[in-house]
């Protein structure tokens, strides 16, 4: 009896792996080990990094609080603190973005924020 190898599964599953691969550099796009290991790796990564843009995100927002609070003669610790006592709950998304678009506006939440604190 001949040997059965399940060439049109086998072809697919290598198809798919190849295709996940595609845009990689060099035999990593082209060779069918090489590019698992690849997209294995990528993977694992595109998990862990899932959880760390939350992170960057965040940093990237007090970043940009702190940038305004000072042009305004203030430090970012003392103006969340402000924040917290005046009982304004704005998350630092929506305050890095009023820090960016809307300078009146911050301005204002900073004044509430100095006023708490006083």
């Amino acid at each position: 009896m001949s040997r059965a190898t399940n060439a049109p599964a086998s072809r697919e599953r290598r198809r798919r792996r190849l295709e996940a691969a595609k845009g990689f550099y060099g035999g990593r796009s082209k060779r069918f080990r090489t590019a698992t290991e690849a997209v294995d790796h990528a993977k694992r990564y595109a998990t862990v990094h899932r959880k760390l843009r939350k992170r960057d995100y965040r940093s990237l927002w007090i970043v940009r609080i702190n940038a305004a609070v000072r042009a305004l003669g203030f430090t970012y610790s003392r103006f969340v603190e402000g924040l917290n006592k005046a009982g304004v709950a704005l998350n630092r998304k929506i305050l890095a973005d009023l820090a960016v678009n809307d300078p009146a506006a911050f301005e204002q939440l900073v004044n509430q924020a100095k006023a708490a604190l006083a």
